[in-house]
């Protein structure tokens, strides 16, 4: 009964002959965490051994045919725009465009450079946290990718060697976007519009289900919340509240737009399985 759905380990992507036998760090589920403690059966307590209740939509309760449905009328009727989204939030690993409006934040308000590096580091250490559950699920529950459900599916990016549910950047978007709004809640309308772009865009992508990407953002502003919990109880020697949130809005210029990679590089796009025409440079079968 655990498995009523389609499983990522069992079926070959668009493209290729067998399922995949190069996972993506398939142990991520149990590496060490910050703010949260997750045990081997999926419990997960917070720094003062409170147990936490994540609300996650089990795959068994989703109707994975119809989540298809959705994914192949959103490629048919890709915009210029919607792809240049797919593009831009897609590219490189999932911190590489949040690292860049965390730091827009720090010099538009000004931070001191200790308070800059806490932010830098809660946000980080929240979306280690958030990656390291992220995993957990995608490897206990083994949800196959779009591209696995139709053999024909042509994606915008290259699918990723690992599980669908849920998505990594979505989690991490949504994490990110509830630290961010804890330290600067004047600009949390933005950080709000931006976590979801970048959720969204994995759909335009082609390379999750709509339901990975809700599920995805719901799961990291769940964890993004424990981290605010705890860094509000923090003091300095005089029993002062460590961080003092920055309530002025100064409408700073997060990107996107442009959508132009904040630190370019020239990643590898060749992909294994398949893809759109002039969305990759090389295209290979296994």
């Amino acid at each position: 009964m655990r498995f009523m759905y389609p499983r990522w380990s069992k079926l070959p992507y668009a493209g290729e002959k067998k399922p995949p036998t190069n996972p993506i760090d398939p142990l991520a589920g149990s590496w060490s965490t910050n703010y949260i403690r997750l045990d081997r059966k999926g419990t997960i307590r917070d720094r003062s051994g409170r147990r936490v209740k994540l609300f996650i939509q089990h795959p068994t309760s989703i109707k994975w045919n119809e989540q298809l449905k959705i994914v192949q009328k959103t490629l048919k009727k890709l915009t210029k725009h919607q792809i240049r989204v797919a593009k831009y939030w897609g590219t490189g690993v999932a911190t590489k465009q949040f690292t860049p409006i965390i730091d827009r934040l720090i010099d538009t308000y000004g931070i001191t450079p200790v308070r800059a590096a806490r932010i830098l580091a809660a946000v980080q250490a929240g979306i280690n946290d958030t990656f390291v559950v992220t995993w957990f699920y995608k490897y206990l529950w083994d949800v196959a990718r779009p591209n696995q459900l139709d053999r024909n599916l042509a994606t915008v990016l290259c699918t990723p060697r690992f599980p669908a549910y849920v998505s990594g950047h979505s989690a991490a978007a949504g994490c990110a976007q509830v630290i961010l709004s804890y330290f600067f809640p004047g600009e949390s309308k933005r950080l709000k519009q931006l976590a979801e772009e970048c959720a969204i865009s994995r759909l335009y992508a082609g390379v999750h289900f709509p339901v990975d990407n809700e599920e995805g953002l719901s799961l990291g502003r769940q964890i993004g919340k424990i981290v605010v919990a705890q860094l509000r109880k923090e003091r300095n020697s005089k029993s002062q509240p460590i961080d003092v949130p920055i309530r002025e809005n100064r409408n700073a210029k997060l990107p996107p737009p442009p959508y132009i990679q904040v630190i370019p590089f020239r990643f590898d796009e060749r992909c294994q399985s398949t893809v759109r025409k002039n969305h990759s440079r090389k295209k290979t079968a296994i």
